[in-house]
């Protein structure tokens, strides 16, 4: 059988879905930006509690550096599948290129889970 979704494998398909979750939980007792431009200067700022950036955002030069950047600052990031769905997540009616975790709320364990 094969348990691929796309390009991801099942185990990343609902590693994916659990960071959607984490983001919504985070929105809603919690506080996040939304937007590359915002969540480069919360890791500047060392604001960042979690990144997560879409892998179809095209071009890839607008995300490629919140990588490097987290990992430069010890903060976790993980990349997601769609950026529509990353979007719906923080309440967009349009897609979102990347978002921040700035004040984690119930979200602080699944966050710590992630490290």
């Amino acid at each position: 059988m094969n348990d691929s979704f796309g390009r991801f494998r099942s185990s990343e398909f609902n590693k994916m879905t659990d960071i959607y979750k984490l983001i919504e939980k985070a929105k809603r007792t919690g506080k996040i930006e939304k937007g590359t431009n915002e969540v480069t200067k919360a890791i500047e700022r060392g604001t960042a509690k979690f990144v997560a950036y879409a892998v179809d955002v095209e071009p890839k030069e607008i995300v490629q550096h919140l990588p490097l950047l987290c990992k430069e600052k010890g903060i976790p990031c993980q990349e997601v599948d769609n950026k529509q769905k990353l979007g719906i997540a923080v309440g967009l009616p349009v897609s979102a290129s990347s978002v921040v975790v700035i004040e984690a709320g119930d979200a602080e364990s699944d966050i710590r889970a992630l490290k």
